[in-house]
């Protein structure tokens, strides 16, 4: 189909607060654009384009405005070079725009920007998907960003890359924690970062608040406008430890109210502050699973673990009974193994199934998961045994009082081999086996993205039988404090790597992003990290550097260091 710039108009989809509308008369003030501008969930042939308006005093009404879009900044001033589409800012909206353009051209760099009552916001540049032979592919792989504990150079270094297609964004975008002594409160940088609003957020205007807050930031905002993002929300964006029926992080009886309704507003919030794709007619809200081709390199397959379909966590305090004064490991794996307790459900396994076989039908050479958390096997390091009781007690008195007892808990869980984390699909593995056999089944070549654990991660993934299935990459946290940070003196690292077959590296000290480069021939992993976040004033650089080669038929190579 050949592509106008008055034809197009006829194929643009509309997002929240996109639809055309009249004029309406214009309020006294001009607006501004304090949250910059960004895109998303690009397709071959489509991207989101976003902005928040921020209205002028005293406006009630919707502000009628343009998008426009080009192939180069001088476009955008040459009418007969630039694309236009009508939208409207909506204080039922939040006054953010998404609009979700159609009939572009695969592979194509676009540069765009708003204007409404005569202001015009920042550019921000996108690029659609390629479409059959795709050499390769550039990824910036992101998750954990805690705005009072640190200032999101992360952020600032993928704005600053000589190239990326796409950001990949795994979750705990925001957090909904706030106020004295909160999550990241004690930080350095709190008292010029403070959560604002200035206590947890519960309702929509709270979440609509923080979600604003974030996105006045000039890094994050800089690397929205760099390329398009693809986005999942973890837990953060809702509640700490979110499952189906309810999160770790959520009291009604402390007065924040009914579960769902609380939820629905969270994701409201997301939906208008995100340049995601909204749901297709019939699916809920909470449905984020979708799927991104590029070309015939590879497919990426967001899945969604928080709210779907989560059974109960369970936790080592709750669920792990103590007899005569020693872990019952038996009566604890039990419930642990329990086939019932789901993760990402049956209806969702199925599309990921059918996704990666036509994915592997197509003949793309790789298959990834984007999912919110680490898939690998990690049971907690035996640091007691590993240093010597001597030692290992001498440590622990040195930590600051709150940590000393989970500290030698994780110690102690590791003589039993039990997982390190049971909020990641090292607590629901009978379903972590349905998916790897998922992979094996349909031939896939899988590589595992994955955040909220606020560590680096280059993991092997097998199943029950030994098999090597799949290798994972871990992004670490933005800003958000790993385990590194908090327990000094501790061999985490090491600990950890030694302890697990499936472990290649691991940093859980380590603030950045995983830059991820796909050809034909290999997928290379650079852990970039940034040398502080206490200061805008950072140098970036890779820790280290893993790459996978495909097998024919299916699965991956070992793990090489770069």
């Amino acid at each position: 189909m050949t592509v106008n710039r008055r034809g197009l108009l006829a194929l643009l989809g509309a997002g929240a607060g996109a639809t055309a509308t009249p004029a309406t008369a214009k309020p006294a003030g001009a607006p501004r654009f304090d949250h910059g501008v960004a895109s998303g969930d690009p397709l071959t042939t489509a991207l989101i384009f976003w902005t928040r308006v921020t209205p002028p005093p005293g406006a009630t009404a919707p502000l009628s405005g343009q998008l426009k879009f080009a192939r180069s900044i001088a476009d955008l001033d040459r009418k007969d070079q630039f694309w236009w589409a009508d939208v409207t800012a909506d204080p039922a909206e939040d006054w953010t725009v998404k609009i979700d353009t159609r009939g572009l051209s695969p592979a194509t760099d676009y540069v765009f920007r708003f204007e409404f009552a005569g202001v015009k916001s920042p550019v921000g540049r996108a690029k659609t998907l390629p479409e059959g032979p795709t050499k390769d592919v550039v990824l910036a792989v992101a998750s954990c960003s805690l705005y009072p504990n640190g200032y999101f150079n992360a952020y600032g270094e993928i704005a600053k890359l000589e190239r990326v297609d796409a950001v990949i964004h795994l979750g705990d975008y925001i957090y909904e924690y706030g106020g004295p002594g909160s999550y990241g409160a004690d930080s350095p940088t709190a008292g010029q970062r403070p959560h604002d609003p200035p206590h947890e957020i519960v309702t929509l205007a709270d979440y609509r608040r923080r979600h604003a807050q974030y996105k006045t930031d000039p890094q994050l905002q800089a690397a929205h406008a760099r390329a398009p993002w693809i986005t999942v929300w973890d837990d953060h964006e809702v509640a700490n430890d979110t499952w189906r029926d309810g999160a770790e992080n959520h009291d009604p009886d402390k007065g924040e109210g009914d579960w769902a309704a609380r939820k629905a507003a969270a994701l409201k919030a997301y939906y208008e502050w995100m340049p995601i794709r909204e749901p297709a007619p019939g699916r809920s809200a909470d449905m984020a699973n979708r799927a991104f081709q590029f070309g015939d390199l590879a497919s990426l397959l967001m899945v969604e673990t928080r709210l779907t379909a989560r059974s109960h966590q369970l936790t080592y305090g709750a669920d792990l009974p103590i007899v005569d004064g020693k872990p019952d490991a038996a009566a604890f794996k039990a419930k642990w193994l329990d086939p019932e307790r789901r993760l990402i459900g049956q209806d969702q396994l199925a599309w990921l199934g059918g996704e990666l076989a036509s994915s592997v039908a197509a003949g793309r050479t790789w298959q990834i998961l984007g999912n919110q958390i680490v898939m690998g096997r990690v049971a907690s390091p035996d640091f007691r045994a590993q240093l010597g009781a001597a030692k290992w007690d001498e440590i622990v008195a040195g930590l600051p009082e709150e940590y000393r007892k989970p500290v030698s808990q994780l110690s102690a869980l590791g003589a039993f081999g039990l997982p390190y984390n049971l909020d990641a699909w090292d607590g629901y593995p009978v379903d972590r086996e349905r998916v790897l056999g998922t992979f094996k089944a349909t031939g896939a070549r899988p590589l595992v993205l994955a955040g909220d654990s606020h560590a680096f991660w280059a993991n092997e993934l097998h199943d029950t039988g030994g098999t090597r299935v799949a290798v994972e990459f871990g992004a670490t946290g933005v800003t958000s404090p790993g385990a590194g940070d908090v327990i000094k003196g501790v061999p985490l690292n090491q600990g950890f790597e030694d302890r697990n077959d499936e472990v290649v590296f691991t940093d859980h000290a380590a603030k950045g992003f995983v830059l991820l480069t796909l050809t034909k021939a290999a997928a290379t992993a650079d852990f970039i990290a940034v040398s502080t976040i206490l200061s805008e004033t950072y140098v970036a650089a890779p820790i280290r550097t893993y790459s996978v080669t495909p097998v024919a038929g299916g699965g991956v190579s070992a793990l090489k260091p770069g």
